[in-house]
């Protein structure tokens, strides 16, 4: 466990882009057999003092929307996996980049060892950080990199 429990040192936004509200059902060989309610239980579990709110969508807009929301509330850090849309969307890749809030991008796969279109990130320049390969664990490593971070 990371902290012990009391007030929480961060507000953490999880947000998960398309196609992973379907984790646990689809393509099990990649995306493990996890769903995000098991993502959500393991992170509470692990940071107890961590304050988690998460959001996923299959829609760019409203992935962009909840980034721009991030920035005005008092979310400290952004977990996010942008699923297909960290290959194809320049709106998203603006979107990290016009807030302050630290963002790192999260993958569940290595998709570094994916298919060459997989390979290019139009997000990860804009992020602190990006972590992937792990399974949901990317999600735990970016969590202990974000208290890191913000400790500082």
């Amino acid at each position: 466990m990371s902290q012990p429990p009391g007030d929480p040192i961060m507000n953490v936004l999880v947000l998960n882009g398309p196609n992973l509200n379907l984790l646990g059902k689809r393509e099990s060989a990649i995306y493990g057999e996890d769903s995000l309610d098991a993502l959500k239980d393991r992170l509470a579990k692990t940071f107890p003092n961590v304050s988690f709110s998460f959001y996923q969508s299959n829609h760019e807009g409203e992935l962009i929307d909840r980034l721009h929301a991030a920035a005005r509330d008092d979310t400290d850090a952004i977990l996010f996996n942008p699923g297909g849309y960290t290959h194809t969307s320049v709106a998203l890749r603006d979107a990290v980049a016009a807030i302050e809030t630290p963002v790192i991008e999260v993958h569940i796969s290595n998709v570094a060892a994916r298919e060459p279109f997989r390979q290019i990130s139009m997000i990860a320049a804009a992020c602190v950080g990006q972590i992937g390969g792990l399974g949901l664990d990317s999600y735990v490593v970016a969590t202990h990199a974000m208290e890191l971070r913000l400790a500082k």
